[in-house]
């Protein structure tokens, strides 16, 4: 037995343990409390700091006190309501248990009693910060209602202005939807308590009641108690009044949603969907009133009857009834009932996606060649771009790499420079740290010292060396060349992924890589600086690099003797990520211009505002309109749909200091005008542009591929054509990588039909639906310098004539026996591989021609790179290849083309040019034919009837295509001894034999 005084001691030891306990769990929440806060101010400092050093704190704080008031607005709204339902459920229950349900009750009653302020407050604080966390997501939402701007158009079947669907219509829908889920999430707070309290009665088989059949009937008749009734009762009729509305709201939804045949109002929504969300909305606000009447019958009855008739009607009204007037009286006359319908998603869609004002001309395309065809056009043939910004990259690398740890993109851009009081198509990289090429990826190197690239490299895009090498513009380090920059360091790119910390301390030297000299590695020469921009943010205080140290991950900004009070950290330096940070509400272009801009490398991009809510205009996934075969995974993330799009504000980003400017491109756009309300001074007016900056402003990529694929289908105004879907475009798959997606716009300076002088201009090509021949040729004026800027035009093929599609002139091109015979030596060595370039087609000659650059590249050892080795011209069904465009040109068009390209003539025999033997670009054994010894595609009847080449054997006529080829590749084989021997004599006949072989072959029936 057990004194008093050992009980006493065990309850001491009991409470010490508890207290113990109690201490831990304080301690543990005390610390946890201190890390969120500590996590929570280093995100919101940091964020601060970046936002501020590009003098883009209005955004950040806007945003933040926005989302932040809504977040407490609704926690406390959610909190508020479900504590206090809970509260009135205590309040209301019963004052016994119900023998039904003792054990349960008396389980928990006790229990709840006693800590009912605890768990209410824990249950109804998670409920609200559950939804509560959910509003912060509709910051946007509200801060664009707030400050919604009129479009100025109204729809025209509820008569609501555009801005109702695009600013108003999202953030009703979140109201109600908000309301809905704090009807659930009261009635299941409430419901618990009235379980718990001994409100609600199990029903249990009438045997097993105790009183027989009449206390049997009155447990049956009360599953919840009198009071918890009217309370439950109560909340179900508000939540049918939010059903009710959002029933009503889903009635304007009808404008933007997909009916099945395109996103809009058809006639079934018209004429009964529409009708029938009112009554549906009328049925669920009868039969909230008997929920309330309920509140004093307590019977569950009625009420249940009108939830049950209501699902009913609702399934028959909204489902059933509107299906089968779709099906019998829509679907039999569906081009007459739609007709009107049609006619109003034509225009919303075409205003939406801005080609409302597209000029389509029907075009008779000539497809025959005569001698001065292109006489008219002189000056478009120079500016004929040659340089393929998708091959020519390895060459930059290879050329113009300088170091190792210094690359280029993997698809280049196209601009436009003036050379020489001349306006020119240009090829441009920007030369930028690759993380891969640095050999010892230590922290200081990574973070401290491969901080920048090094200057844009920029080629001419219709000219190139004698070797078939690019013609350099701006290159080297420092840079050198006709485009002259003040500024060359890329601290801000494509390809800055890691954070770097700049800055040295007073006197000390500079740390960060820098080889302005083009000094030796090895000799150890290089030059260092230090940055001394205003980008980045100041760590000079060991809070700050506490804070940052915490953000990055990296306990190393905490311990390096480099990271001091001098120091500055950049991050966030890809100008894609930089303008979508500080302007959130726009959607920005996949694809960013370096350009240099009064002396300094800036970065271009373009920025979009974007709605899925404009209404009757058709909604597109916008990365799959945007998606060809060079983006790859740059553009907007799948299931991003859209059906309104503005290139609204064009952004510069500057390389060196990062340095972001927005300014305003299309000022009427009311999504614009919106936001300026909302951030006012974030976006200059477009006069702030200076003069050489507009020189470099380009129509974006990304926009004019959304209203390709939109012209697809909605380049004609005909209801009954669009309905047929008997003339719908499509972009051709890209016919030199059929694998990777669509082909690209491509930028072109071109002379459409009928114009006095060419313009720099986005162009592309369409066939129709499942087809590869011609449909269309469109173009935009991209030079914003021009009036033309941003003018849509088409030329539409004449039905009479069939016009070849990329595709179908590709494999002509491939097929053409000059062709083959120039580039079969490269199919049948491994030491060399021919690389066909972008396919361009150009409105010229009163038809459109086709040219195709191909290019060469060594494949035995190391630093092979493509060089431009021919060029092959298409026009009509006459196919020719040179070494130069002159030359193609003047094959295909009768022996003169009647301009000058203005190339420089190139000659092949020079062994140091790339395409002989041993160079870079060719075959070791590069079997190049003589230009005597080429034919023309349009004028070589010997070679065409299989007559022999003088200086070469006759072959053996009498054979078959096989036997043929069989002969040519020996003829090729002993030309490789030949040229081993040292005999080029021999070595040119059996080149010459094998042609003739490979010619003979290509005429013989198979």
């Amino acid at each position: 037995m057990s004194s008093p005084f050992t009980r006493g001691v065990r309850r001491s030891r009991r409470n010490r343990r508890a207290t113990t306990h109690r201490g831990g769990w304080i301690a543990a929440a005390v610390v946890t409390g201190i890390v969120l806060c500590w996590l929570v101010a280093s995100s919101i400092t940091s964020n601060l700091l970046w936002f501020s050093s590009l003098h883009f704190q209005r955004v950040y704080l806007t945003r933040l006190l926005t989302g932040t008031g809504l977040f407490l607005v609704v926690g406390v709204l959610v909190w508020a309501t479900t504590a206090g339902n809970m509260v009135l459920a205590m309040k209301l229950r019963p004052r016994t248990v119900a023998e039904t349900n003792t054990e349960f009750a008396r389980k928990y009653r006790a229990h709840l009693e006693k800590h009912h302020r605890a768990i209410i407050g824990i249950c109804s604080g998670a409920l609200a910060l559950i939804i509560a966390a959910t509003s912060v997501a509709q910051t946007t939402t509200v801060l664009a209602w707030w400050n919604a701007t009129s479009f100025g158009a109204r729809d025209p079947y509820f008569d609501k202005d555009i801005s109702f669907y695009v600013f108003d219509y999202p953030w009703y829908r979140y109201l109600v939807s908000l309301g809905m889920a704090l009807v659930i999430a009261c009635v299941i707070a409430a419901f618990g308590v009235h379980l718990v309290m001994g409100s609600v009665n199990y029903l249990v088989p009438r045997s097993l009641v105790p009183g027989g059949l009449a206390q049997a009937r009155r447990t049956e008749q009360h599953l919840l108690s009198a009071r918890a009734q009217s309370h439950i009762s109560v909340l179900l009729a508000i939540g049918l009044v939010f059903f009710g509305l959002s029933t009503i709201l889903g009635r304007y939804g009808l404008a933007v949603s997909d009916n099945g045949l395109f996103t809009g109002v058809g006639f079934t929504a018209d004429h009964y969907r529409a009708t029938a969300k009112i009554v549906v909305a009328i049925i669920a606000f009868l039969v909230a009133a008997l929920f309330v009447a309920n509140a004093w019958w307590r019977r569950w009855g009625v009420p249940g009857m009108g939830i049950a008739l209501m699902l009913v009607s609702t399934l028959i009204i909204q489902g059933i009834y509107p299906a089968v007037m779709q099906r019998f009286q829509v679907v039999p006359d569906a081009p007459d009932k739609e007709r009107p319908y049609i006619v109003n998603n034509i225009a919303a869609t075409r205003k939406a996606f801005g080609i409302q004002d597209t000029t389509i001309t029907d075009y008779a395309a000539r497809t025959t060649t005569s001698a001065g065809q292109l006489k008219t056009d002189a000056e478009t043939l120079p500016a004929i771009r040659l340089m393929d910004p998708a091959v020519v990259a390895p060459t930059f690398e290879q050329l113009q790499q300088v170091r190792g740890f210094y690359s280029f993109p993997k698809i280049l851009d196209v601009d436009r420079y003036t050379i020489d009081g001349k306006s020119t198509d240009v090829v441009v990289g920007a030369r930028e740290i690759d993380q891969n090429g640095i050999a010892d990826k230590s922290w200081n190197n990574v973070h401290t010292v491969y901080t920048h690239g090094y200057g844009m490299v920029a080629a001419a895009g219709g000219r190139r060396e004698n070797s078939g090498e690019p013609t350099w513009l701006a290159k080297d380090i420092p840079t050198t060349g006709s485009i002259k920059e003040d500024q060359s360091r890329v601290y801000y790119g494509e390809m800055a992924d890691p954070w770097v910390v700049v800055g040295a301390r007073d006197g000390a030297e500079p740390v960060e890589l820098d080889t302005p000299g083009g000094g030796s590695a090895a000799a150890g020469t290089e030059t260092m600086t230090t940055y001394a921009g205003h980008g980045g943010v100041a760590i000079g205080n060991p809070v700050l690099r506490t804070m940052y140290a915490t953000q990055m991950a990296d306990i190393n900004l905490l311990l390096s003797d480099r990271v001091h009070s001098n120091s500055k950290i950049l991050y966030d330096r890809k100008p894609r990520d930089r303008v979508a940070k500080v302007a959130p509400w726009l959607t920005v272009d996949s694809d960013s211009l370096p350009a240099v801009v009064d002396g300094r490398m800036v970065w271009i991009v373009d920025g979009y505002t974007t709605s899925s809510d404009y209404p009757n205009s058709t909604k597109v996934d916008l990365r799959d309109a945007a998606s060809d075969s060079t983006t790859g995974n740059r553009v907007a993330q799948r299931g991003t749909e859209i059906n309104y799009i503005r290139n609204s504000v064009k952004a510069v980003v500057d390389a060196y200091d990062g340095t972001v400017q927005l300014y305003a491109w299309q000022p009427d756009d009311p999504i614009l005008q919106t936001w300026q309300k909302v951030y006012p001074g974030t976006v200059k007016p477009r006069s702030a542009m200076s003069k050489d900056l507009l020189a470099h402003v380009r129509y974006p990529q990304d926009l004019f591929k959304v209203q390709r694929a939109m012209l697809g289908q909605y380049h004609t105004t005909n209801p009954n054509t669009w309905y047929q879907h008997n003339d719908v475009w499509e972009a051709p798959d890209d016919p030199v990588r059929s694998d990777a997606g669509l082909e690209p716009p491509y930028y072109l300076t071109i002379r459409w039909p009928d114009d006095d002088d060419p313009q720099y201009s986005a162009t592309a090509v369409m066939v129709p639906n499942k087809r590869q021949n011609l449909a269309s040729y469109v173009s935009v004026g991209s030079d914003a310098t021009k009036p033309g800027y941003g003018k849509i035009r088409v030329l539409r093929m004449s039905g009479t004539t069939q016009i070849a599609g990329p595709n179908q002139t590709a494999s002509a091109i491939t097929a053409d026996e000059n062709v083959s015979a120039k580039l079969l030596p490269y199919q049948n060595r491994g030491s060399a591989s021919a690389t066909h370039g972008n396919l361009l087609t150009l409105p010229v000659g009163g038809g459109l021609m086709y040219v195709q650059p191909i290019y060469a590249q060594r494949q035995t050892g190391s630093g092979g790179y493509p060089v431009l080795r021919f060029v092959a011209v298409r026009f009509g069904e006459n196919v020719g290849i040179g070494d130069t465009l002159q030359e193609a040109l003047d094959q295909v068009f009768g022996g003169d083309a009647g301009a000058s390209t203005g190339e420089t003539a190139v000659d092949m025999t020079d062994p140091d040019v790339p395409g002989q033997q041993g160079s870079a670009g060719s075959p070791s054994a590069a079997p190049q034919a003589p230009p005597s010894a080429a034919p023309s595609a349009s004028s070589s009847p010997g070679a065409r009837n299989g007559g022999a080449i003088p200086g070469v054997s006759s072959p053996n006529t009498s054979a078959d295509a096989s036997e043929l080829l069989d002969q040519a590749q020996k003829a090729f084989v002993q030309a490789d001894k030949a040229l081993d021997e040292g005999n080029l004599g021999e070595y040119q006949k059996q080149v010459d034999q094998a042609r003739t072989l490979v010619e003979q072959a290509r005429k013989k029936p198979r």
